[in-house]
């Protein structure tokens, strides 16, 4: 087993000793060479987003588990699970309005989980809910993700309002993981069912960003252009692949923690 923890390790403090312009470089070079990878086995792209919720329903139902198994809701951030609500509920407007699918539905279910999961901290489990860990304030986030959707949104034949609405849960859905990211960042360590969590909420927004980039390159730009004019649909991919790097720097510690067999995650100073 050690000599297998050892290449890792090596490459782990290599990429640590190296500086920030090196580190970003890194990480640009994995993600195209993962992008490579899924192109290459992964031939109905569409497949990538079914996945993406796949993973993320993986990640609700290990955050059921331990709300109602281990009876307590400490390391969670209840402002992010108000930004998901907000973000779905949106989302789920504009489905009914503008494109109802079967994407709706699945919204319909995450939507009703996350409402649970709120009650659940609020109510049932607010005894071990970490308010003073959990101060991002998610006005923040709630407002600059309105002022950019009233700016820039889709410039499609759907009425204005629909429109601006699409464009703010599109921003809010790239931000909502902040609140518990400030959260993780606050305590410094994180539990094992919370760190399951967010690392799929991490690989799901991978898999979703890598469809949009994918489809970009499959349709050499047409699905940019249909998407709209103006920056809107460039704000679009922009928005993927904020998601993906905002939640880069924990994915990269925690699967170094579960390679060093480590049952709780303890995250360096200013990872997130």
């Amino acid at each position: 087993m050690r000599t297998q923890k050892r290449p890792m390790h090596a490459v782990s403090m290599w990429v640590r000793r190296q500086p920030p312009k090196v580190k970003a470089f890194l990480a640009v070079v994995s993600g195209m060479a993962a992008l490579v990878l899924l192109r290459v086995i992964v031939h109905d792209h569409d497949n990538l987003f079914v996945a993406a919720e796949a993973v993320h329903s993986i990640g609700i139902s290990v955050l059921i588990y331990k709300l109602t198994k281990e009876k307590t809701c400490a390391g969670l951030s209840l402002k992010s699970q108000e930004l998901t609500a907000i973000f779905l509920a949106v989302r789920l407007y504009c489905s009914f309005v503008m494109e109802y699918d079967i994407h709706t539905l699945l919204d319909l279910a995450t939507l009703a989980t996350t409402l649970w999961v709120i009650y659940m901290i609020r109510f049932k489990l607010k005894s071990s809910y970490m308010e003073d860990k959990d101060n991002f304030v998610i006005y923040y986030v709630v407002v600059p993700c309105a002022v950019l959707a009233l700016c820039i949104h889709p410039t499609t034949s759907h009425n204005l309002l629909n429109r601006i609405s699409w464009a703010f849960c599109v921003y809010l859905e790239a931000a909502s993981v902040l609140p518990q990211l400030r959260v993780m960042q606050n305590t410094k360590i994180v539990e094992p069912f919370t760190a399951h969590y967010v690392f799929a909420l991490g690989v799901a927004r991978f898999l979703s960003c890598a469809h949009w980039v994918l489809q970009v390159l499959d349709s050499r730009g047409r699905l940019l252009v249909a998407l709209g004019y103006g920056l809107w649909p460039s704000m679009v991919l922009i928005s993927e692949i904020v998601q993906t790097f905002i939640l880069a720097d924990f994915c990269y510690f925690y699967i170094k923690s579960v390679f060093g067999g480590q049952l709780v995650l303890r995250l360096p100073s200013g990872v997130v």
